[in-house]
């Protein structure tokens, strides 16, 4: 089996839709995908409705949740992969309203400071193309940057213009991870975070954070990741064979945003089997 538990579609920050990324996992080969969006389970019943044959389709969604280093105190941004959880759940529906709306006022405050700046960005021409009450992000932007000539490529715009380190950047209010992984348990669903050693992407958390996590509750680790390299991948493992963790591995599709295969990274199907048995708030969905 060919499993890959972590894409995205255009309900968040791919290029594909819903039911576009379900027949791009078929083309891929693949038996088993899972839709994590950020912040939105609005692509669960359009990707469920176009399930072809053959496939399994994983219901999730990828938090953006934030935990503090415990050496400095600063904020640390964790991406919480969470699976089969009850999307009715009212206390993450509040949540994920407003992660949704703060990413929509965080994008329109970036791109407004970019116009003022004088790059040819219209922050209500870029708004204007999301779907309403979808999580914006700065994919989006990037986006726009490339329509306007200024960069050739949404790498080249997170490089030059979308960074942390950048003037134009603005920050999130995200969900503590503790309380993320207490949402999602108390909805019946699971939780793995996602690439946690991906030192290319910025800080990560640290080993004892990590280890507090699984106490915490925390179901599993993505171990298998394109950011992950060769070192990172063994010590991961390590830790989650200490510390009982189910491991995955998965891609990060966003289609045509990353130059990333659906399947590149996978996960082994004891693993997958384990992940999903512990879950209860929803069901895979079979073509």
């Amino acid at each position: 089996m060919r499993i890959d538990l972590h894409a995205h579609s255009t309900a968040s920050d791919g290029t594909d839709s819903p039911a576009g990324l379900v027949a791009a996992a078929a083309r891929a080969g693949l038996d088993v995908v899972a839709i994590t969006d950020h912040d939105t389970t609005a692509g669960w019943a359009p990707a469920a409705a176009a399930v072809p044959a053959g496939l399994t389709l994983v219901p999730g969604a990828e938090l953006s949740t934030v935990s503090a280093d415990p050496d400095t105190g600063y904020p640390i941004s964790v991406h919480l992969l969470a699976y089969l959880f009850d999307p009715t759940a009212p206390e993450l529906v509040a949540e994920q309203a407003r992660l949704r709306a703060e990413r929509r006022t965080r994008l329109r405050t970036m791109a407004e400071r970019m116009a003022a700046d004088g790059l040819p960005v219209d922050a209500d021409e870029v708004m204007g193309l999301l779907p309403a009450d979808s999580p914006a992000g700065r994919p989006h932007l990037a986006q726009a940057l490339v329509r306007a000539g200024l960069v050739e490529s949404v790498d080249e715009a997170f490089a030059r213009y979308l960074s942390g380190r950048s003037g134009y950047y603005v920050a999130r209010r995200d969900t503590p991870v503790e309380e993320a992984i207490d949402m999602i348990a108390a909805a019946g669903g699971v939780t793995v975070i996602a690439h946690p050693f991906a030192f290319s992407r910025g800080a990560t958390i640290s080993e004892d954070t990590l280890r507090g996590l699984a106490r915490r509750g925390l179901t599993g680790i993505e171990v298998d990741h394109p950011n992950h390299e060769r070192a990172a991948r063994a010590r991961t493992r390590e830790l989650a064979l200490e510390l009982g963790l189910v491991r995955t591995g998965s891609s990060d599709y966003h289609g045509t945003n990353k130059t990333i295969a659906l399947g590149q990274e996978t996960t082994e199907p004891d693993q997958f089997e384990d992940l999903i048995g512990r879950a209860t708030g929803s069901q895979v969905v079979k073509g």
